[in-house]
């Protein structure tokens, strides 16, 4: 039997890629979030609730999500993680790839429940794991940008190969490990269907450009009835 696990999720191709690379050797049965403290974005990468939706609509997983401040982020993961316990959860996949610090905290997070953390895109070269998305058949498009290293233009933009040149010119890491970008998965082989979005206004906000993305076509009309 597998184990039972849940991946933490934000979204965008870091923790798509990470269930890429572990679908095969976990049930994994849910994605857990934290938003805002009203619950209208996601906390890492500023996402409305019904593209999450969507994503674990398409992904078969049961979305477990909490609202927290940065201060209070820790108190909200501890009593998700708590909830996903109560359901037999053993192992929480993470995509993190750089900071011991990150990887650190993910097993203090789960230890105290009982559960493993899994970080199977840890220590590789960003490089490498840019160029597997971009060959995997999944599609992610950037909704943030940090305007030091990127401009407006880059919002909106599907992540292809032929980025890397521009990355290394631009001094950014192709997989924003530095905080350079955050992405919006849109298709994976994993997801039943694509996800179609409408792309909607651009701000920039504490030196960081975003983009707002909603589900678009009938089926936005189908989650806004449902939230």
């Amino acid at each position: 039997m597998r184990p039972r696990a849940a991946i933490s999720w934000s979204g965008g191709k870091d923790s798509c890629a990470a269930l890429h690379r572990t679908h095969a050797d976990y049930d994994v049965v849910a994605m857990v979030t934290m938003c805002d403290e009203r619950a209208e974005r996601s906390r890492s990468h500023g996402l409305r609730p019904d593209v999450l939706d969507a994503q674990s609509e398409r992904l078969h997983l049961r979305r477990v999500s909490r609202g927290c401040t940065w201060p209070t982020y820790n108190v909200a993961f501890n009593d998700a993680l708590a909830e996903l316990a109560r359901d037999g959860i053993t192992h929480v996949i993470f995509g993190d790839i750089m900071f011991e610090e990150h990887r650190r905290w993910a097993e203090a997070m789960c230890a105290p429940h009982g559960m493993i953390a899994i970080e199977p895109l840890f220590g590789q070269s960003t490089t490498v794991l840019f160029e597997e998305w971009t060959g995997s058949g999944a599609e992610a498009i950037i909704v943030t940008a940090r305007a030091q290293c990127l401009d407006a233009s880059w919002l909106g933009r599907p992540l292809r190969r032929d980025m890397l040149a521009q990355f290394e010119r631009l001094r950014v890491d192709p997989c924003g490990e530095l905080g350079e970008y955050h992405t919006v998965v849109t298709n994976t082989p994993l997801f039943s269907r694509p996800l179609p979005l409408e792309l909607g206004e651009r701000v920039e906000r504490s030196g960081c450009w975003a983009l707002d993305v909603m589900v678009a076509g009938p089926e936005a009309v189908r989650h806004n009835v449902t939230s």
